[in-house]
């Protein structure tokens, strides 16, 4: 009978034990529902979309330029499991295609033909036929992906937010792609009404009440900086179950879509701008080793900062940790990265996750 009580004794202390590790007390509660987004700190992936290259392109490519090549030896697992691992950014990469069909053959194919091979299926569904915007990461040679249509990236993920409507904001960040390459097709440029289109395809497939979206910041203020310096960002409960995006891209492009969403009134994207601009409130600064100090004034200020722990795959063939070290410390909130697993086109064991090891935490919150 002793016996039987010392283990109900010893039940019920554990499951009083696990009760306090899962469930937060009042006041913990009370406290967490204060936190900010800018007080979240989490790893993301870059060009979340990418499959990885067939081999027998990328031999071809490494004949040509093996740094190049060996630069995008990289690959992810689809959306949706980034996602449920934990992640809370994401980048996709657009290319401007209102027509359809522009980037339907890419010369990639033919290359591994003429190596002899029959190139892995590609766009069976005939996906890149439709006009819209396109995911890939380089026109011809680097054009597989897990969603081709950007519409149909953007309802995966909110496919997966309505299974998950309690989730930590994720972090979009998003490059207009028309960089010219020689000997590779010219993409289509992306001007003022493609962002128009892509700023489009954004409010129609994510919808107005899953956005964190610069006019929600701004509140009563007059610029989007002023209202992130003085009333700062908002609370992770008030815009829990949402996606921020970011138009990644120099002053050239952004300028362009200030010019269609002046103020960024109405405008689903921030822009990249420098600290002092009008509508400054996330900046990209991807050298977290460089810009460090820079990194932890703008944060403290109030700031978000999206960085990169690694990239062109040569943290991870060393096994170098050191920009991932000086990310963590300088409080960049967004914190992006190849190898949230390890990869399995060479051998390393590389792989960025906090100490815990989730893909988020709580910074010190003030």
């Amino acid at each position: 009978m002793q016996y039987k009580i010392r283990q109900s004794i010893r039940r019920t202390s554990f499951f009083f034990v696990l009760f306090l590790i899962c469930f937060p007390s009042f006041s913990q509660q009370k406290e967490l529902r204060k936190i900010r987004v800018n007080e979240v700190q989490v790893i993301g992936s870059h060009n979340s979309y990418k499959i990885a290259i067939e081999p027998a392109l990328l031999a071809f490519l490494h004949k040509r330029d093996s740094a190049s090549a060996n630069s995008l030896q990289y690959e992810h697992i689809p959306l949706t499991q980034q996602l449920d691992l934990g992640l809370r950014n994401l980048e996709l990469d657009v290319f401007h295609d209102p027509e359809g069909g522009y980037y339907s053959n890419p010369a990639g194919l033919n290359i591994v033909r003429m190596a002899g091979q029959t190139p892995a299926p590609f766009d069976a569904a005939g996906k890149l036929k439709q006009p819209g915007m396109k995911v890939f990461h380089v026109q011809d040679i680097d054009f597989r992906s897990s969603q081709l249509l950007f519409k149909d990236a953007l309802q995966e993920l909110v496919s997966w937010s309505l299974k998950n409507p309690d989730h930590t904001p994720v972090f979009i960040t998003i490059n207009t792609k028309d960089g010219k390459i020689p000997n590779l097709r010219d993409p289509l440029p992306f001007d003022a009404e493609a962002l128009e289109s892509l700023d489009d395809e954004i409010k129609k497939n994510v919808g107005a009440d899953r956005l964190i979206t610069p006019d929600l910041v701004r509140r009563k203020h007059r610029t989007l900086q002023g209202a992130i310096l003085n009333d700062g960002w908002p609370t992770l409960k008030k815009v829990k179950g949402r996606f921020l995006f970011i138009l990644d891209e120099g002053n050239t492009r952004s300028d362009l879509y200030l010019g269609k969403f002046p103020g960024l009134k109405n405008a689903a994207m921030f822009v990249n701008k420098e600290e002092g601009h009008p509508e400054a409130a996330f900046l990209i600064l991807n050298d977290p080793i460089d810009n460090f100090e820079r990194i932890k004034e703008l944060v403290d200020k109030g700031y978000m900062v999206r960085t990169r722990a690694d990239s062109d795959t040569k943290e991870a063939r060393t096994g170098d940790y050191t920009r991932f070290e000086k990310a963590k410390k300088s409080g960049a909130q967004v914190i992006t990265t190849d190898y949230y697993v390890p990869s399995n086109l060479f051998l390393s064991d590389y792989k960025i996750v906090f100490e815990n090891g989730k893909y988020e935490r709580i910074l010190k919150h003030k």
